[in-house]
């Protein structure tokens, strides 16, 4: 326990932070003391603690529900974030939405800030905490079959199946054998592209067919950025009730990989064969067993339903943001905190 909580506050008020020590390349860790005196210096009480493990994030949001905070500030990345979302949804005590998280960067990718202009400097992203601009965003619920049991997970951002999955897999091997840096993503996808082999598939959308052949691979999207800035999901909107699916089918990879560009120009439906499909359900079945990643994290291999959880999740946006959805670029649910 980083704060001595007095039993006498009224913990409702208070912020809980999770501060991922090993985020960032260990910012978490060396960077927190910056970032809770400017907590504190604007104003915002917190009681924080470290995780110490894989999923810890989970068990802290559930354990932070459980004594009454209403207000989590994660200090970390996008894969702390996807931990700390999956605790609200396991945890009974409120309605997910009930509770309100916000989002210090310390990790590497930082893609779901990214959707939301969330500012990388530490003064300015308690600065955003402090306006206090509300965003009610959609989560995906992931349920596939692992070891005969029924498991269940959540998505926060993007998720990708096949290729996808087999990239994230090496970037993770990667980092957990102490390599770091922007280059680890492409490296992996690299080395993937070279071997990976498309597999058979078969997509249902809202219970139509809409693919049945060889999968290269496929993004599903609440969010638009993944791997670090890459959009492959750009025109995804995280309040429509909709999944954003791009779909690419074996093809020549060379001809593919050559328009890699377009992964950060927003065209990547320029190319020809890449499809974009939109839907609440979407259900992915295929012949041979199958990896699936949810905001970095690799799930079991097995078929998969994804179905919208509509705007479930509370979070911190930019006013930058704000202004965006007030010309409206999303069907968003703004709101000015009291």
């Amino acid at each position: 326990m980083l704060c001595q909580m007095d039993s006498q506050i009224n913990i409702s008020k208070r912020w809980f932070a999770i501060v991922n020590p090993v985020a960032g390349k260990g910012k978490g860790l060396t960077d927190w003391p910056v970032i809770s005196t400017l907590l504190h210096e604007a104003g915002i009480e917190v009681d924080a603690l470290f995780t110490q493990r894989k999923h810890h994030a989970t068990e802290l949001a559930v354990y932070a529900v459980g004594k009454g905070y209403r207000k989590i500030i994660i200090i970390g990345g996008d894969g702390t974030i996807h931990e700390t979302v999956h605790g609200l949804f396991l945890q009974q005590r409120v309605a997910t939405a009930d509770v309100l998280l916000a989002v210090i960067a310390v990790g590497t990718g930082n893609d779901w800030m990214r959707m939301y202009g969330i500012p990388n400097t530490y003064s300015d992203a308690v600065r955003s905490i402090v306006q206090g601009h509300t965003f009610l965003q959609d989560v995906g619920r992931v349920t596939y079959w692992e070891s005969k049991v029924c498991q269940r997970r959540y998505l926060a951002n993007v998720g990708g199946i096949a290729y996808d999955a087999a990239v994230c897999r090496g970037f993770n091997k990667l980092k957990d054998n102490g390599y770091r840096g922007k280059w680890l993503y492409i490296w992996s996808a690299a080395r993937e592209a070279c071997r990976f082999r498309s597999r058979q598939a078969r997509i249902v959308a809202d219970g139509k067919e809409v693919f049945n052949g060889k999968l290269f691979t496929a993004t599903i999207g609440i969010c638009k950025y993944t791997g670090g800035g890459m959009s492959q999901t750009p025109y995804a909107v995280a309040d429509d009730g909709l999944f954003d699916m791009t779909v690419i089918p074996s093809m020549n990879r060379v001809r593919l990989f050559s328009r890699f560009r377009t992964l950060y120009t927003n065209n990547i439906y320029n190319i020809t064969g890449v499809n974009l499909i939109r839907a609440g359900r979407i259900v992915v079945e295929c012949d041979h067993p199958i990896q699936v990643e949810l905001d970095g994290e690799i799930l079991g291999e097995a078929d998969f339903t994804f179905e919208i959880v509509p705007r479930a999740v509370r979070a911190i946006v930019s006013k930058n943001f704000v202004k965006l959805n007030e010309y409206g670029t999303t069907q968003a649910a703004t709101q000015k905190k009291g």
